[in-house]
């Protein structure tokens, strides 16, 4: 005889800020710290854990919007209650903070349901893999020669043959120096590593179509934001003047973003924490799968993982540095991205990790 599955008794948050080790940037942004949103559901005896990296007002937004209709309803209803979450916001907006506070508490849902049930998070959304590639991401603006050259062969070095970095330094004032660092980045992985790079957005549509040019001579396989992606006919422009493959999808937020993304990409960027959770994320992938493309998972690496594992059209994971060092020192269980690709026990509750809040506690916002 099967168990009625709990009732969510609580959903908590809190938010914390972490210094980063160097002041890092990319072409259109500058930051020395990074705040970590957590969002915690209890039902029963088991605690499901989410976060988002965004602002701590999310804080707020979960305990005080979400909270009130998520509590009451049986674990084993994620799908029901994201609709509920989604109906609580109406009015609030989707796009933006409040959809990454969503996440949070839609991926602690799931990682509860999968306690519960004593299966992984990805046997849960329905496995069809063990193990997700993925490239290692940083690279960014500020660093100086020493600094790239050391992360990029931190990666090498354990044979991670995906890299990726960021150009369009200074909303693209420097493509000099932004070929430049890609030059040196390409000597110093050597000529089997898959060179990727992310513009942020950064250059204007001539720009991108310029450098795509001098990109392809360097054998870079993967321009991300190479133009902002508000201007989707900039986008399509660029793909169609390169055979580099063009990503965006990181700051989709809905649905109908994905939609309208899909036909001017050549891979789908999604991203966990942002897109509205594990919940949104396989709508979405099921829009890339229907315009022929794969998705790859934007940043939250540890979370990630589960939902590569459960996404046919998959391509890869972003381990972003920033938060590869953050999960790795708030959460007990991370995933070892060494020889370039994480394997998603079979074994195992929810997502596997858990959170070390005395660590966690002197970063509180």
């Amino acid at each position: 005889m099967s168990r009625r599955a709990p009732d969510v008794r609580d959903v908590r948050a809190a938010a914390y800020q972490l210094p980063t080790p160097v002041p890092e940037a990319d072409g259109t942004l500058a930051w020395d710290s990074t705040t970590i949103v957590v969002a915690e559901v209890s039902a029963e005896d088991v605690v499901g854990l989410g976060w988002t990296y965004a602002d701590a007002s999310c804080v707020p937004v979960i305990t005080g919007v979400l909270a009130p209709v998520v509590t009451g309803r049986p674990l084993s209803a994620v799908p029901e209650i994201w609709q509920a979450m989604q109906q609580r916001i109406r009015n609030l907006g989707r796009p933006g903070l409040v959809s990454c506070a969503l996440s949070a508490v839609d991926i602690a849902l799931w990682d509860a349901a999968a306690r519960w049930l004593d299966v992984p998070v990805a046997d849960l959304l329905g496995r069809c893999r063990e193990q997700a590639d993925l490239y290692g991401s940083g690279g960014f603006t500020s660093y100086d020669d020493d600094q790239l050259v050391d992360q990029l062969r931190s990666w090498t070095d354990r044979d991670i043959g995906r890299v990726k970095i960021k150009i369009g330094e200074s909303w693209g004032a420097r493509p000099a120096e932004d070929l430049r660092r890609v030059g040196l980045t390409r000597e110093t992985v050597g000529p089997d590593t898959d060179l990727f790079v992310d513009a942020n957005g950064g250059y204007t549509v001539g720009q991108a179509r310029r450098m795509a040019d001098a990109l392809a001579e360097l054998d870079v396989t993967w321009f991300e934001e190479p133009v902002s992606s508000d201007d989707l006919d900039g986008l399509a422009t660029v793909r169609a003047a390169t055979a580099i493959d063009v990503a965006a999808g990181e700051y989709g937020y809905d649905l109908v973003y994905f939609a309208r993304m899909a036909p001017v990409v050549d891979c789908l960027q999604v991203d966990v924490t942002r897109c509205g959770g594990y919940t949104e994320w396989r709508r979405a992938a099921a829009v890339a799968a229907a315009n022929g493309l794969e998705v790859s998972a934007h940043c939250a690496p540890n979370l990630s993982a589960h939902a590569a594992a459960a996404t046919p059209n998959f391509r890869h994971i972003e381990w972003f540095a920033d938060h590869d060092r953050i999960e790795s020192e708030l959460f007990a269980g991370c995933l070892d991205p060494s020889g370039g690709s994480v394997t998603v026990p079979r074994t195992g509750a929810g997502h596997g990790l858990a959170f070390r809040r005395d660590v966690a506690e002197p970063y509180a916002v």
